[in-house]
């Protein structure tokens, strides 16, 4: 009867509500999530009690490396051996194929360094010191190949703007390293470059707005120092920072225009032909001569080029053998001009003092010699009247 009863009301027109499903219900506020004590981004380092069983299937990479890398990786690779065995992975240097190959074995544990391992090879084949490419096998370090050669085609726009990227000795380059925290290796088409996800991510923009002309690498610089600056003020840990950095407006530098051809009216027809070798000597009378001819005639046009040839040379080599010309004339006109000169300097000096001279027998003249005085004048005064 129950039966019964669920199919009736089933007729009946009894809407049963159907289940709801709630997405994201799980994920509630954990008591973890918003303890300041905990740290998410850190990445904790690899116990090997947490894979005790190790590596049920092996797995491989292989890298080619450039010829010119062979003789150094020779030297390193007893180096490199040994930081992979540490780790339990197995690798292989193939000189006749000219590739790097690394797999695990049955110590491996952390199922995460293989992908290290290969990292490592392709650091290695992209010139990065051997010292320094064992460092990405730490968890904190990350490494990035950026592939440059294809944002730009033209080969001369290509070395410039690689060169805006490494700088004048090199200090561009170094900045950016200080700044983002990063090892870089511009090498080729290539970009290495090894340090935190943060700052690999700052290091891509960079040379790709470098590459692709959008952004000098010094205005990226200026900005990263800014926002340094601006790290350590802990009031503006929740505000925005736009007002703070600077904008840059691109600015279309004018190009002088490649004149082009001229292009000419559009012609139905063909161009004329253009008269053959047989046509031309018909044309000269060259054509109707005799072999014995043509082969004088060929002689003395020889013989004439080279007697102009000789000629030309004899006269470059006598040119060094002829004496400059003395300039005598020249010499006594200027002394001459140098006479005259003195003599005119001279009478310019004596108008001067004369002229000086004559005002200071005005500025010393006593207003008592002009007024009338009733005393005997002396004897030298009769003596100078008289």
């Amino acid at each position: 009867m129950e039966g019964f009863d669920r199919v009736d009301n089933h007729v009946e027109g009894v809407e049963e509500k159907p289940k709801t499903k709630h997405k994201g219900k799980h994920d509630k506020p954990k008591p973890w999530d918003d303890d300041p004590n905990i740290d998410h981004w850190r990445i904790e380092k690899f116990d090997p009690t947490w894979n005790d069983g190790g590596m049920l299937e092996v797995s491989s990479f292989s890298t080619l490396f450039p010829q010119y890398r062979e003789k150094y990786l020779q030297e390193v690779w007893p180096i490199v051996k040994g930081a992979l065995k540490g780790h339990g992975v197995s690798c292989e240097l193939n000189l006749v194929e000219g590739s790097m190959t690394v797999s695990t074995t049955r110590k491996t544990k952390d199922p995460y360094i293989i992908i290290k391992a290969r990292d490592l090879m392709k650091l290695l084949s992209r010139s990065v010191p051997a010292p320094q490419a064992i460092k990405i096998l730490n968890d904190e370090m990350q490494s990035d190949i950026i592939k440059i050669g294809g944002l730009v085609h033209n080969k001369e726009r290509f070395v410039k703007r690689r060169q805006n990227l490494i700088g004048r000795d090199s200090t561009t380059l170094k900045a950016i390293e200080i700044l983002t925290g990063c090892y870089v290796l511009v090498q080729g088409n290539t970009v290495a470059a090894m340090g935190s996800i943060k700052g690999l991510k700052q290091l891509r923009r960079i040379v790709e707005d470098c590459m692709q002309n959008k952004k000098h690498p010094i205005y990226h610089i200026k900005e990263l120092m800014i926002k340094r600056e601006l790290e350590k003020n802990p009031e503006l840990a929740n505000e925005s920072w736009d007002r703070y950095l600077p904008k840059y407006k691109k600015k279309n530098v004018k190009r002088k225009k490649v004149k082009g051809k001229e292009k000419k009216p559009y012609t139905p027809f063909p161009p004329p032909q253009q008269p053959s070798k047989i046509d031309l000597q018909l044309e000269s009378g060259e054509y109707f001569l005799s072999d014995k001819k043509k082969s004088a005639k060929k002689w003395q046009e020889k013989q004439e080029k080279q007697a102009e040839k000789t000629a030309e040379n004899k006269r470059k080599r006598e040119a060094a053998f002829v004496p400059p010309k003395e300039p005598t004339k020249m010499d006594s006109n200027k002394s001459q001009d140098d006479k005259n000169d003195l003599a005119t300097i001279t009478k310019s000096l004596k108008e001067k003092s004369d002229k000086f001279g004559k005002q200071n027998v005005i500025e010393n003249v006593k207003a008592e010699t002009f007024i009338a005085s009733t005393e005997p004048l002396s004897k030298k005064s009769k003596r100078s009247k008289s």
